[in-house]
């Protein structure tokens, strides 16, 4: 889990310096992908969290 949010927060620097720097379609796309990755971590956090809750039950 915190590789995925480590990578979005790398995709996000990434996406602000393109677009400081002028390069709009750079900063779009790796904006994209921060945005994408975030949810998938977020999805995995939720989806961990009902497993540990359904195995103690």
């Amino acid at each position: 889990m915190g590789n995925l949010l480590h990578y979005a927060i790398v995709f996000l620097i990434v996406a602000i310096v393109a677009a400081a720097l002028g390069f709009g379609g750079v900063a779009g796309t790796a904006m994209e992908g921060a945005r994408l990755i975030f949810w998938v971590a977020i999805v995995l956090f939720v989806v961990a969290i009902v497993a540990n809750f359904l195995r103690r039950a």
